[in-house]
């Protein structure tokens, strides 16, 4: 499966070389991976990790440490280009290493881990009435505007089929179209204007150029920048101040990678869907569409399923957002686990086979 990709636009040469090194994020779920056990609800967290999280030893949250003593042992025996990898129980940081120049203020790329935020940011969007709903048709979104292909099955596409990866867009993911799209000067129009495949809704087609195309929605009916709407809605709550955000050459944030932020706050965004959407008692995006992004909505050309541009682990009762090169947020909420990783590594299966074999068993230790 090919997962893709930041930048201000500066020149055409720059633009070539960073869609040249941009693409979005690979992975295969590891085989034989154990069934995790499901532990009570918590109740609420008496404190949040807005001004930095708290920390604590793996056994006063239920963990083996000895597990994830050997799981470090296999990062360093198996020579993985982690940058980062922090693991999170019951909303304590347990198990937080750096790799080579890293540390905990070290801004990383996140790749497609990007397309969760946007998800998130039109959740949200929804939630304050700004759009009033998936079922509107994208074309709607652009009254202005006419674009190539047209026909009913374009005018058929809606904002849930843009979600789900399910556009019908006969968009083929990979660096030639991302170059493509970077060069142009309208990237949502090189988006709109592409042929359409098949019927929207019918077969799973992950299309970065989709994610870039949410980001103008939230956009236009926010009548906000979505950096701005992302700044005062969900980063200012949650604490995250240390942001980056590339643009497109009409300035629209990047909706399907782009997004610079530290590790710890990348596990905040597990962590408010780990909390059903609140954060310090106050809903930030609704629980409904916390159950919603995160439940499979359609399957995908491998072992995943696909939500509301987070990957879905039935087995596990688990969700991620993937980057490629090995960026992830990774949630098990039968486990009230968090797992955060920046990297510059091949993919994500060494990530998951560390997830399968020393994180999630440390986790299922007998109480």
């Amino acid at each position: 499966m090919k997962r893709p990709p930041i930048f201000q636009p500066i020149t055409l040469l720059l633009l070539c070389i960073l869609a040249v090194i941009s693409s979005g994020c690979q992975g295969q779920l590891s085989t034989g991976m154990p069934t995790a056990v499901p532990r009570p609800a918590l109740d609420a967290p008496d404190y949040w990790p807005t001004a930095g999280w708290r920390t604590s030893s793996p056994a006063e949250q239920g963990l083996d440490a000895a597990k994830l003593s050997e799981m470090l042992e296999a990062v360093k025996s198996q020579n993985l280009n982690l940058h980062s990898l922090l693991v999170i129980r019951n909303g304590f940081i347990v198990s937080e290493n750096y790799f080579g120049s890293n540390d905990p203020n070290t801004r990383h790329e996140l790749y497609s881990c990007t397309k969760s935020f946007i998800a998130t940011l039109v959740g949200m969007a929804i939630d304050k009435d700004a759009i009033s709903g998936i079922e509107q048709p994208v074309v709607g979104f652009f009254p202005n505007r006419t674009f190539k292909n047209a026909g009913a099955l374009k005018s058929s596409m809606t904002l849930e089929h843009l979600l789900t990866m399910t556009s019908g867009l006969d968009w083929l993911e990979g660096d030639p179209t991302y170059q493509a799209m970077t060069m142009s000067r309208d990237w949502v129009g090189y988006v709109m204007d592409i042929a359409m495949r098949g019927l929207p809704g019918g077969q799973f087609n992950y299309c970065s150029g989709c994610s870039h195309v949410l980001s103008a929605i939230i956009q236009a009916e926010t009548r906000m920048n979505t950096r701005d709407f992302a700044e005062k809605e969900l980063f200012r709550p949650l604490g995250i101040t240390n942001v980056r955000w590339d643009a497109d050459a009409q300035g629209i944030p990047i909706g399907g990678w782009g997004l610079q932020i530290t590790p710890r706050d990348m596990a905040k965004l597990g962590y408010l869907y780990l909390n059903d959407g609140v954060w310090e008692g106050r809903q930030i995006v609704s629980s409904a569409w916390v159950k919603a992004a995160t439940k499979k909505h359609t399957p995908t050309d491998g072992p995943l399923g696909y939500g509301y541009q987070w990957w879905i682990y039935p087995k596990w009762g688990a969700y991620a957002a993937l980057g490629r090169y090995g960026q992830m947020i990774f949630v098990i909420p039968d486990l009230n686990l968090i797992v955060v990783t920046t990297a510059a590594a091949g993919g994500h299966d060494a990530i998951f086979r560390l997830i399968d074999e020393y994180i999630v068993p440390a986790a299922q230790k007998p109480s």
